[in-house]
């Protein structure tokens, strides 16, 4: 969905710099996809409300064919993004969707939920991120709820400088995204960046924030981010936004969020807030408790 050619955009007065840069660590997930983790749980407080980000790319089939197949999650959302590729969505509830090309799958998994995902092809480059995104504890078992967007249905626009943005979640210089969360408000762009260009995103001081830079390199302030580095984003004060100078084509995401400021207790796929919870999850779970209907007509809000 393209929205119209941003018009000049705001300045960003006080842009934070890079406190940290990451490199993310070779890992194997599902029925053996190869993958890059480049966030994890060592990072999940300091960049809460984000749990887990997993990169995926490949054109060997031997590396993703098998896909994940059915595994179960609680207490959170899963934000799948597709560069390219198709993956086949199915879950406990009887859903289904073709994730594909340019693509977004969002799920909440709340109170439960079982589902698989599986490469739609037998050859081909197969690129894309998962996000994990926690729920605050007040929402941790609220009933699932599943969407795919189309790339068509992402809302784009181009600055004045050339850089297209993909709004996936939050707002960007007053472009609504597919997706919002009024409790973790979180922010998610898709940045295609020409060489010489500047990108300037205004973000609250109060949330964490980080880039990964997927192709090309860029600058932010007088740090260098390399091809596959994240960077967290300095958490100082009266900060504004973030500038982004590109030193070459690059493709970017830019992410942040309002922390939750709550206990993170992860044990695989289910993360809640106590050793208790993490219990009553295994039990439900081994007692068929998560396959209740998702809810799809109405997205929650949080």
């Amino acid at each position: 969905m393209n929205a119209p050619n941003s018009s000049k955009l705001a300045r960003v007065q006080y842009p934070r710099q890079v406190e940290h840069l990451i490199q993310g660590v070779e890992a194997s997930d599902g029925a053996g996809v190869r993958l890059t983790r480049l966030l994890s749980q060592t990072l999940q407080r300091r960049l809460d409300p984000f749990l887990m980000m997993d990169a995926f790319g490949s054109d060997n089939p031997d590396d993703y064919i098998a896909g994940f197949p059915d595994h179960p999650h609680r207490g959170f959302e899963t934000i799948t993004y597709m560069i390219a590729g198709r993956m086949l969505h199915r879950d406990s509830a009887g859903n289904e969707g073709l994730l594909e090309t340019g693509g977004v799958q969002w799920m909440v998994a709340g109170r439960g939920v079982i589902h698989s995902e599986i490469p739609q092809q037998e050859h081909g480059l197969m690129k894309g991120f998962q996000l994990w995104l926690n729920l605050p504890a007040i929402d941790k078992m609220c009933a699932p709820w599943y969407r795919d967007f189309s790339a068509d249905e992402l809302p784009v626009f181009t600055s004045e400088e050339g850089v297209q943005v993909t709004v996936i979640a939050g707002r960007s210089h007053g472009v609504q995204g597919a997706v919002e969360r009024p409790v973790t408000e979180p922010l998610y762009l898709d940045l295609h960046v020409p060489a010489g260009a500047c990108f300037q995103q205004d973000i609250p001081e109060t949330h964490n924030a980080f880039i990964h830079v997927y192709e090309g390199a860029l600058n932010v302030g007088s740090t260098r981010v390399a091809p596959g580095g994240l960077a967290i984003l300095a958490n100082s004060p009266h900060t504004d936004g973030v500038v982004l100078k590109a030193e070459q084509d690059s493709r970017v995401l830019l992410i942040a969020g309002r922390p939750l400021n709550e206990p993170i207790i992860q044990y695989g796929p289910f993360v809640m807030n106590s050793e208790n919870e993490i219990q009553q999850a295994f039990h439900d779970y081994r007692a068929g408790l998560f396959g209740g209907a998702i809810e799809e007509e109405h997205e929650p809000r949080r």
